[in-house]
């Protein structure tokens, strides 16, 4: 009896557990300074001359990547690069913001050429980014490991 009564107790045990998995899709996530940095709101939108702008909030922070184009490949950021990304920082009248316009800021955003992650018509985008981006003071802000995934597009004239 007590041989069943373990293996029934062992049964209901294993039972009961369960893998809670979620996937944030779609979603704009990265490493900032090493400490993961997650969006809560994010908008990526096309302009009539194809160009690309993601932005995406947390909290008070506000992550801005803009390229020239919004077809597949990548973009490089840094000195007088076209494409830009932005860190800004806003609150309680404290105003910090990071820009890869400077000359010694680097980095890159690469939009996916897999149609099952990037289609445009279908109205997704889908890419990953990184860049060291520096303040008027020429202190270092760096974001790494950044993705943004199956993020609705939309088209602006």
């Amino acid at each position: 009896m007590k041989k069943i009564l373990s293996l029934f107790v062992l049964a209901a045990a294993f039972s009961s557990c369960q893998d809670d998995v979620s996937f944030n899709s779609p979603a704009v996530q990265g490493y900032k300074d090493r400490e993961v940095w997650q969006a809560e709101s994010y908008t990526a939108t096309v302009g009539s001359n194809n160009a690309l702008t993601v932005v995406a909030t947390r909290g008070y922070e506000t992550l801005t990547l803009r390229t020239t184009n919004s077809t597949a490949g990548d973009y490089t950021l840094g000195g007088d690069a076209s494409n830009t990304a932005t860190f800004l920082f806003n609150a309680d009248g404290v105003v910090q913001e990071y820009t890869t316009t400077d000359a010694d800021a680097s980095g890159r955003v690469s939009v996916s050429a897999d149609p099952k992650e990037t289609d445009l018509s279908k109205g997704y985008i889908t890419g990953t980014f990184r860049f060291q981006a520096l303040d008027a003071s020429g202190n270092e802000l760096s974001f790494t490991s950044g993705h943004f995934y199956k993020l609705p597009v939309t088209r602006v004239p």
